[in-house]
Parts: structure tokens; sequence; C-alpha cells
């Protein structure tokens, strides 16, 4: 095994054969510079690996502690206002597959914008004073028409506004107390991607009269001010798995909404979810187990805590052509630990 500090170097050794495998992350390089001598040859192969684990999520968090944020009219305006297919495709070139709920892209997910039913619904039904619009009716992301303008989709964003008390006065928006509506978004130094996408995200804040305030700050700054929940807007990611447990309070439990370091960074705080989390952890079947986990799911997407950006629902490893699997039979969490190397051979 070989360890490289730097990412060219790496990739330069692969291509001239001191390395047999390469993972490969970046979508657009993927599609752009794997066309060398050796892969034109056919010495190097490149290999799609599907997979069935949930998406978890990557994107911004909305911290419903904030003021400017407990209304979830004003969460779903700012949701519907990101214009994910114009940065989808500005940032990544062939676009990517949105996050379409946490446990999104595997057997736990719900059906975005379908109405819940069977033991799904049954569950939803207990909690129905707490549940918010799209939770029993069925909750989809907001799309757009794909341009810079994204008209359509402001429209609707301004309308929801409007609903919540905020209307445009003199190119700003404003409440009936003449206040204008702003917030902070904090990122990490460094964080490239993340300044790419806010800042395609503010100029489609700014035709709505919004003027947010973008804040960035070291490691171990953002690490203080993210542990006291001192922001109003944040790059999260937060990652899930095929078996979730008692982690699920930590990360969306009313309990948690007010310890200082808690992972509950949104400042959730619903009954339902604290008791649909409680109901999947003392389920005695695989279906109630399940049931439970999509109810959960639908009660985090209708909560419009977080605004999810992609994700990739395959792995690109480029390898020797030596190096074999078993592509019949896939595991459901593809390219993950225990996949490769363990299961692959060498053949000359």
């Amino acid at each position: 095994m070989e360890f490289f500090a730097d990412g060219t170097a790496m990739f330069e050794a692969f291509k001239g054969g001191l390395l047999n495998t390469m993972r490969e992350t970046n979508v657009q390089k993927w599609d752009t510079q794997y066309d060398f001598p050796a892969v034109n040859s056919g010495d190097i192969v490149r290999s799609i690996i599907p997979h069935q684990r949930p998406t978890g999520l990557q994107g911004l968090a909305f911290n419903t502690r904030r003021a400017v944020f407990d209304d979830w009219r004003v969460r779903e305006a700012l949701i519907t206002a990101f214009n994910f297919e114009f940065i989808n495709t500005t940032i990544n070139g062939d676009p990517q597959p949105r996050i379409p709920s946490v446990f999104g892209n595997s057997v736990l997910g719900m059906d975005p914008g379908a109405p819940a039913t069977g033991k799904v619904e049954e569950i939803l039904a207990a909690h129905a004073d707490d549940l918010l619009p799209g939770a029993m009716e069925g909750y989809a992301l907001p799309t757009g028409d794909g341009t810079e303008r994204n008209r359509r989709a402001i429209r609707a964003a301004l309308a929801l506004m409007e609903e919540a008390g905020w209307t445009l006065d003199q190119g700003t928006l404003k409440n009936a107390n003449g206040e204008a509506f702003t917030f902070e978004i904090l990122l990490q130094t460094g964080a490239s991607e993340p300044q790419q996408i806010v800042d395609i995200y503010l100029s489609a804040l700014e035709r709505m009269g919004i003027f947010p305030k973008v804040e960035t700050a070291d490691s171990a700054q953002f690490k203080e001010r993210t542990n006291v929940f001192d922001f109003d807007m944040i790059w999260y990611r937060r990652g899930v798995s095929l078996s979730p447990g008692n982690e699920q309070a930590l990360y969306w439990g009313s309990d948690a909404a007010d310890v200082e370091g808690s992972r509950n960074v949104y400042g959730i705080q619903s009954p339902a979810i604290d008791a649909v989390i409680e109901g999947m952890l003392t389920s005695d079947s695989q279906e109630d187990y399940r049931a439970g986990v999509k109810a959960l799911d639908r009660l985090l997407m209708s909560g419009r805590y977080f605004i999810p950006t992609w994700h990739s629902p395959i792995a690109r490893l480029a390898h020797a052509k030596e190096l074999k699997y078993r592509s019949d039979r896939l595991p459901m969490y593809g390219d993950w630990i225990g996949f490769q190397p363990d299961v692959w051979w060498y053949e000359e």
C-alpha cells in the first residue's frame, strides 16, 4: 500500500503503473482525464460499482433555534429558491442525482412525493397533530427549470415568504415592522465546493431581495461555533447506515437539541420524531423496523430542516485488468468496507 500526500502525484503514479487501483470521486475528472494510454490499451479497466446505501445528508442546514428559520414556510421558500438543477450542472458538468431524503437510495427510504401507506401511514397517523404538510400526503424536493434565473421557482418562493409575513419593499424582503429578512451562512475556510454552491445560491436569493452574509472560519473556530450552535445556516454532512439505531436520537431527538456539542445541529424538537425513533428501536420485526425508518424519513424531509445537494449511487474504480471481482454478486453496500481488496483477486 502506498500513501500520497498529494492527489495529483497519486494520480500520476497510477497512470505510470506504480499503483494498480484508483478510486475516483471527482465526476468531471472521471469523465475527462481517464483517457490515458493504459486505459485506451485495455491495461486499465474502468469499473462502475452500484450500491444501495442510504444517501445521508450533504448540503445546507437550517438552525431552527433561530427565529428567522422557525417557520416551515420560510424554510420551504429557501429550499425552493435553491437552484439545484443549475448548480448541479454548473459544478459537476455531468449532473449528479439529488439526495431525495435522508435514507434515500436504500430499502429504508421513503417514496418521495407519494402518500404514506400501510404501516408507515399507521405510524404517522398516531402523531397527526405534530405533522407538517407533506409528511402524510407525500413530500418531494421542489425542482427548478435548470436556468440561471429560475423564474417559476423564485415566484413560488416569494409567495411562500409572503404567506409567512415577508414582502418585497424597494428590492428588499421585509416584515410588517420594516425589518429586512437576512441571515448568516457559516462555511469552513478552504471548503471550495460549498463556497461555489453558496455563491450561486446567493445570486438567486438576491433576486428575492434577500442578502445573506457569508462567514468563513478555520476548523477550530468552525467546530467551536457549531458546538454552541452559533450560526444561522451551515454546510453540513451527516452519514447514516442501513442499520440505524439509537444514534438517531442523537441526530434528530428533542433531548439533544439544546445540548452543546450534540449532533442535532438543526435544533429539531418534534414529539413525532422522538416517538417514531423510539418505536423503530423497539420494533420486533423487520417489517415494523423498516416502516419506522421510512416514517422517520418522511418526518425529517417534511420538516424542511436542510437543503440537500447531490450524492453518488455508484463508485468509480479504475484498476489493472488483472484485478477481478464478482460483478454478478455485488453486495448491497457496494464499494464499501469489506469489498476491495477483500473479495477481489489477481488473475494473470
